[in-house]
C-alpha cells in the first residue's frame, strides 16, 4: 500500500469550489486548504502506477495551477529495503524496528560532498 500527500495549487477565487470537488472525489481524501489556493490532500495506491494515475486526475481538473506529491510512504518498498539489508549481512539500526522511532533518532555518519 502507498500513500502520498498531494499540495495542489489553485487560484483564490476557484478555492472553495475545488476544495468541494475534492471533498467529494472517491479517489483522495482531503485535509486543509488555505486562502492562498494551496490545498492537501492524500491519495492511496496499491503501487505507484495507481497513485500516478489519481495524482494525473487532480493535475487535469479545471482551476488547478499545480499539483504534486509531496511526501510517499510505501509498505512494500520499505520491507524490501529491510529485506536487502538483512540479506547483506548488515545489522539494522534498532531505531528502524521501534513504532516510536522519531526523525531524530536517524544518525547520518555519511558525506554526500565529494560523492558527486
Amino acid at each position: 500500500m502507498n500513500i502520498s500527500s498531494i499540495v495542489i495549487q489553485t487560484s483564490p477565487e476557484f478555492t472553495e469550489g475545488v476544495v468541494e470537488i475534492l471533498k467529494e472525489a472517491d479517489f483522495c481524501d482531503y485535509h486543509f486548504h488555505d486562502a492562498k489556493g494551496r490545498i492537501i490532500v492524500t491519495i492511496e495506491g496499491k503501487g505507484v502506477e495507481e497513485e500516478i494515475q489519481k495524482l494525473t486526475r487532480i493535475q487535469f481538473m479545471d482551476h488547478i495551477v499545480a499539483a504534486d506529491m509531496s511526501f510517499a510512504y510505501s509498505e512494500d518498498e520499505l520491507n524490501a529495503e529491510r529485506d536487502k539489508l538483512e540479506a547483506a549481512g548488515g545489522e539494522l539500526p534498532s531505531w528502524l524496528n521501534d513504532e516510536n522511532a522519531t526523525k531524530r533518532d536517524i544518525k547520518y555518519n555519511g558525506d554526500l560532498k565529494d560523492r558527486f
